[in-house]
């Protein structure tokens, strides 16, 4: 993937989430410089399997589990310190050198205690289904003006005043959902005091450090979290995330230009999942649901929430590939699919008496959608040991194709297991 022409490239999902992008940064990560994260927070998860150990980052970059990669966390993501740094003492307990290694944007902001009370108090988050991990208040403080960021921590005094400020909206946040929980200011400075020493010389200006390392020639991974159909812009609003998950996200998640991006790769499952609440035109009746949450292992890695699971949907990924500009596909989890006898594929939907072919951002219309579908033979024969395209089965290829055609995007990448070398370089 990386060559003279394209040095920076940008990891994306191109579904609901959970793709498997974690995978594919670890894969790439091996010829990489630089592995960065470029927005979201604790909420998200990416499982890396190394022979028998698995890790599950959340916040630190998948880049790490490589020595001599540089991994930083841009200012577009909410940082929760607490989460962050045992996620490092694990890692260290793991063998994995992390000294010198991580860099954190000053300017990124932090979630802290009062942003999770919020959160578990919120109807809305309820509703939304979110992880209530405090990521939508931190983000609404950031946006409000009243947010925390890694360089205030070198101020103690202006700190102080920031914490009160964000505590006071808190509370008043609240006392309106009716709760009898209310943030405290001290406990909130009492717990940045303690982390203070071990955050402050990981915090660096990212934007000029990338800046640099892209000047010098240096490979850089950009590394994002959730999928685009979760995007407060383009996703299925409301029920998406609150930061920018799409590919334009990634230049200003990390604080570089946008035409300093030379590759954008999108990643799907060989099917649809999607976490919580909202509209999932392909999902599987049961009994194909459990099913196939059972041979995909189905549950959030951060949450361990089942996942809903669906058909591969050509109109989603088709609409991620417009909204990333996508130059590649990377196409995971295809083994799941291996015992079934027949496969969907949905190419539109039927709505109200109308055919789209294109995604529509009206929900109404994505909650009354009937998929049509197109019908594949299933191969009913392991595809975990094949290494090369030509290894697969004849259906196996010729659904791939299919997925190509509709997306209009040219599959590099097909994962058929867990394991780092469980991929085919297409």
């Amino acid at each position: 993937m990386f060559d003279g022409k394209r040095r920076t490239v940008v990891v994306v999902g191109a579904q609901w989430g959970d793709e498997g992008k974690g995978k594919l940064v670890d894969v790439l990560a091996e010829r990489a410089d630089w592995v960065v994260r470029y927005q979201g927070g604790a909420n998200a998860g990416h499982t890396v399997h190394i022979g028998e150990k698995s890790f599950v980052l959340h916040q630190v970059p998948s880049g790490i589990l490589h020595p001599g990669v540089r991994c930083a966390i841009g200012n577009g993501v909410v940082l929760d310190v607490e989460t962050l740094f045992a996620e490092i003492d694990e890692l260290v307990a793991d063998g994995i050198d992390v000294a010198g290694r991580l860099y954190v944007s000053d300017r990124a902001h932090l979630v802290l205690p009062y942003h999770k009370l919020v959160d578990g108090q919120s109807s809305a988050s309820r509703e939304i289904g979110t992880t209530g991990r405090g990521i939508g208040p931190a983000y609404e403080d950031k946006y409000g003006r009243r947010g925390v960021r890694v360089l205030d921590l070198r101020r103690p005094d202006s700190l102080a005043k920031l914490v009160a400020r964000g505590v006071e909206h808190a509370n008043s946040q609240l006392s309106k959902s009716g709760g009898e929980k209310r943030a405290s200011a001290a406990d909130t400075l009492a717990v940045l005091e303690k982390f203070t020493p071990r955050l402050l010389p990981l915090a660096e200006d990212v934007g000029l450090r990338l800046h640099k390392a892209i000047t010098g020639g240096a490979a850089v991974l950009l590394e994002g979290a959730q999928g685009s159909l979760l995007d407060i812009d383009h996703g299925t609003y409301p029920f998406v995330t609150s930061s920018s998950t799409t590919s334009g996200g990634a230049a200003t998640g990390v604080g570089i230009a946008a035409r300093r991006l030379d590759a954008v790769i999108g990643v799907v499952k060989a099917y649809t999942t999607r976490v919580g609440n909202g509209p999932l035109p392909t999902e599987l009746e049961e009994p194909l649901a459990t099913e196939v949450r059972t041979l995909g292992n189905e549950y959030g890695a951060t949450t361990g929430r089942p996942r809903r699971c669906g058909w591969f949907d050509g109109v989603v990924v088709r609409y991620a590939a417009r909204v990333n500009g996508l130059t590649d596909l990377a196409v995971t989890k295809l083994d799941v699919l291996d015992t079934l006898d027949r496969i969907g594929l949905c190419t539109g939907y039927e709505a109200d008496g109308e055919l789209y072919e294109e995604f529509p951002g009206d929900l109404g219309i994505l909650e009354n959608a009937t998929p049509r579908y197109e019908w594949y033979d299933g191969w009913r024969s392991s595809t975990a040991d094949a290494r090369e395209i030509s290894h697969l089965p004849g259906e196996a290829r010729r659904y791939l194709d299919r997925i190509e055609a509709l997306v209009e995007t040219p599959i590099s990448y097909v994962s058929v297991g867990t394991r780092r070398d469980q991929i085919i370089g297409v």
